[in-house]
């Protein structure tokens, strides 16, 4: 059996290092993505939620527009 000394340790040790350092660099640029991607969720439901407001308010228009026509249907039974 191979004798374990200070420098295989040694070079062990710094091959560890070196992969520690390329997985926080990914780390960082995945979480880097998930701010992006997070970022474009929040304006995506922004604009959602201005589509609604603007579908509202024309439904209102609508409404008050037929209402004045005297166009407003009866349910049907």
């Amino acid at each position: 059996m191979a004798e374990v000394s200070n420098e295989l340790v040694f070079e062990v040790l710094k091959s560890l290092q070196q992969d520690m350092v390329v997985l926080k660099d990914g780390q960082k640029d995945i979480r880097n993505e998930l701010q992006a991607i997070r970022g474009h969720m929040n304006a995506t439901q922004a604009d959602v939620a201005n589509i609604y407001a603007k579908l509202a308010a024309l439904e209102v228009r609508i409404e008050r527009i037929e209402g004045r026509l005297d166009m407003v249907e009866e349910p049907a039974e």
